[in-house]
């Protein structure tokens, strides 16, 4: 597409009503998403994040923790409480009814119409499981549904390759590395830059059905099924 002055330009966008991520509950099949609350939630948060090397372990790649203590784990979540950005919630597991981790809606422009999925943590006896898919699942909707968002986005360090697996199983696309991105605890984090556009959301949301409630025997592949997208191919400039 050109302009009057024969320039490409970009295609032009339908304007909708700015909105912004709600504080509400989220309820899946798995998961429940709850606002987070510090006084509910420190409790069991702490439990399954802190006390083995392995439960640690998920705190490499976060700019915080672990805790020294319950209480001081409860005093950062109190302080994270109202926030809206990033607009932090509690995963309950829906079998045990218990918190076993976080996620989060952060980097919001609603004149854009994007932001980020980031701050997602779960216990280790969470991960493998249904869990993330469907928190992540549940999130999307809300992004892309009543929000009409047109861009979601995953982040993470480059050397986290769990997090970078498990974008691109998601159906998140890989956009490239942004070098000495941040400084984390004192070391360099190159990012990861993962993303979702509205266009590839109805092909992806069925696929995540499928693998989430479709999926009894465990022979459907989230991996496979998304790897299978027909995405467009990337704008470039041409001197056409």
């Amino acid at each position: 597409m050109k302009n009057q002055n024969a320039l490409p330009v970009g295609a032009a966008v339908q304007k909708e009503i700015e909105q912004s991520p709600k504080r509400k509950v989220f309820e899946g099949v798995y998961v429940s998403l709850l606002p987070l609350n510090a006084a509910r939630d420190a409790h069991d948060l702490f439990s399954v994040s802190h006390g083995t090397a392995e439960k640690e372990r998920l705190w490499t790649y976060m700019s915080y923790g672990p805790f020294t203590d319950e209480n001081k784990m409860q005093q950062w979540l109190k302080a994270q409480e109202e926030a809206v950005d990033p607009l932090f919630f509690t995963v309950l597991d829906k079998r045990v009814n218990k918190s076993v981790g976080m996620v989060s809606f952060l980097n919001i422009v609603p004149s854009m119409r994007r932001l980020e999925l980031g701050h997602i943590w779960y216990s280790p006896l969470a991960q493998r499981t249904k869990i993330n898919t469907e928190a992540i699942y549940l999130m999307l909707c809300h992004c892309f549904e009543p929000l009409k968002y047109r861009r979601v986005e995953w982040k993470c360090d480059s050397l986290n390759q769990r997090s970078r697996e498990a974008a691109q199983r998601l159906g998140f696309e890989f956009e490239g590395i942004f070098k000495q991105h941040m400084i984390i605890k004192g070391r360099n984090r190159d990012t990861a830059w993962y993303a979702m556009m509205d266009r590839d959301w109805p092909a992806i949301r069925a696929n995540m059905e499928m693998w989430l409630y479709e999926n009894e025997a465990g022979t459907i592949s989230l991996k496979e099924l998304n790897s299978k997208l027909k995405r467009p191919a990337r704008s470039t400039l041409t001197n056409e």
